[in-house]
């Protein structure tokens, strides 16, 4: 228990330091988030946490950030969040729906938002963020632009929405050349961006020109690799990456978490929320393909209308990234 109480009491300062006032405003409404990595990851991660701050911003609500790496801690974190009567909670990823759910069995009046999730279950409901639709589109321009014919996608972890993510890519650039060769390696960490380089690396000796990459923080060593390897380029993830590698970065496929978090936040406030599967894609915006305006003259004006054209396909539903299933 004695974690559990040093949670409670972070999580009040917390609160008390953001808010600038004692702790009588936690009367009002509030709002949870808990990352599996650091908010500095200039990808998920920072997506989300600038979805809290336009939550507290946009709407006067006081919020809280915990990062829980393992499992046990993310149990932990939610369980504390619920214990303060926080009335919304944002577990950042697939790997938090199982916990959230034994954490809501014994705090049902929380809503418990979990991305990238899986089902409904009691007052928890997944964000489901199809990425898959922009990751078609970067790849589109990766099977386009390989000279090599070669291309090549970095993972942390092996999760659902990564490997759809990654299946994505690879149908996108084999729209354009079906003779495309790709290769793939999980880290088995979304931190470790030192790893993420060598993967990046190994695959570039082999020939790969075009790299992906679904890290967080380690997919920073994937920019990295690049930036040192004459010809090759690299596709951001989850947000516009192409500061990491101006020169380097063709094109990044986004998710605009904040607008989804917002989204909820406002039917929570309201009082109109329901637990239910919300699910997003190119429609209404909150995915995208965001090329890097650098490279607007060196993208040929064929591969510029099939991006078109697939975008909206994907959209009248008659292209599916995913292939049939």
């Amino acid at each position: 228990m004695s974690r559990i109480r040093h949670l409670i009491v972070a999580g009040a300062t917390f609160f008390a330091a953001a808010c600038g006032r004692a702790p009588e405003v936690t009367k009002g409404m509030r709002v949870a988030l808990i990352t599996p990595g650091s908010v500095a990851d200039a990808a998920w991660n920072a997506g989300a946490y600038a979805g809290l701050t336009m939550i507290k911003d946009s709407l006067g609500l006081a919020v809280s950030h915990q990062e829980a790496r393992t499992p046990g801690a993310q149990e932990e974190a939610l369980r504390a969040y619920a214990a303060q009567g926080y009335d919304l909670v944002f577990g950042h990823g697939f790997e938090f729906q199982q916990p959230a759910e034994r954490v809501s069995a014994e705090y049902p009046k929380v809503v418990f938002i979990i991305t990238s999730g899986e089902r409904v279950k009691g007052n928890v409901a997944p964000l489901i963020f199809r990425l898959e639709e922009g990751t078609f589109l970067a790849g589109i321009v990766a099977g386009g632009m390989s000279k090599s014919g070669k291309i090549g996608f970095v993972g942390g972890i092996e999760l659902p929405p990564i490997r759809n993510g990654y299946q994505g890519w690879v149908n996108g650039a084999r729209s354009m050349n079906g003779k495309i060769e790709t290769r793939i390696t999980y880290l088995n960490s979304f931190d470790d961006a030192a790893a993420g380089r060598e993967a990046a690396l190994a695959m570039i000796r082999l020939g790969v020109d075009m790299l992906h990459h679904n890290a967080d923080e380690a997919g920073k060593g994937v920019f990295q690799a690049a930036k040192e390897s004459p010809g090759v380029f690299v596709f951001g993830a989850n947000a516009d990456q192409s500061a990491l590698a101006p020169d380097r970065v063709l094109g990044s496929a986004v998710i605009d978490l904040p607008r989804a978090f917002l989204a909820v936040a406002r039917e929570v406030k309201a009082g109109r929320f329901s637990p239910k599967v919300e699910s997003f894609g190119l429609e209404g915006g909150v995915i995208r393909y965001q090329p890097n305006p650098a490279f607007g003259g060196s993208i040929p004006a064929a591969i510029k209308a099939r991006l078109i054209t697939a975008q909206d396909s994907i959209v009248a539903g008659t292209l599916r990234p995913l292939g049939a299933r």
